[in-house]
């Protein structure tokens, strides 16, 4: 099948298929007489799995992984249940860190009604003067990459 076909059977764009082609995380496609990619129904596979794990907001790296994982079916899967482990902590971070911020902002918001002229709105005071709250999102960001 040409690329058009594999897009439409997949669900992903033509260009995201030539950018996994050239990063390697598909293999390269044969070529027609008239030099047109030529692909087959592994390739569909392939990116189906690639596009359910960039689904599970999985990285690049982490894919590759994955897919050296699956391409020696008689290993033992440690490693990628290791690989899972780590992106749950990493996806558990994350949401700590939003929830944090979703805290700072629904504090921020409760101070003003919107019934003010601007140059008296609270939020906007306390954005233009902001250094504890912006310490407060630094330091939670700064958690957030020590354990990620």
């Amino acid at each position: 099948m040409k690329i058009g076909a594999l897009a439409r059977c997949t669900g992903t764009a033509i260009e995201t298929i030539r950018y996994y082609e050239r990063v390697g995380l598909l293999p390269k496609a044969a070529r027609s007489s008239g030099n047109y990619r030529v692909y087959d129904q592994t390739h569909a596979e392939r990116l189906t799995f690639i596009r359910h794990c960039r689904a599970l907001d999985l990285g690049l790296t982490e894919i590759r992984q994955l897919l050296h994982c699956k391409d020696a079916p008689t290993q033992n899967c440690g490693t990628v249940c290791c690989l899972l482990d780590a992106h749950i902590r990493q996806v558990k971070t994350r949401i700590e860190t939003l929830q944090t911020l979703q805290t700072h902002l629904k504090t921020l918001r409760a101070r003003c009604t919107g019934s003010k002229e601007a140059a008296r709105c609270r939020i906007l005071n306390q954005l233009a003067h902001a250094d504890e709250l912006v310490r407060t999102s630094k330091s939670a960001r700064e958690r957030s990459a020590r354990t990620a």
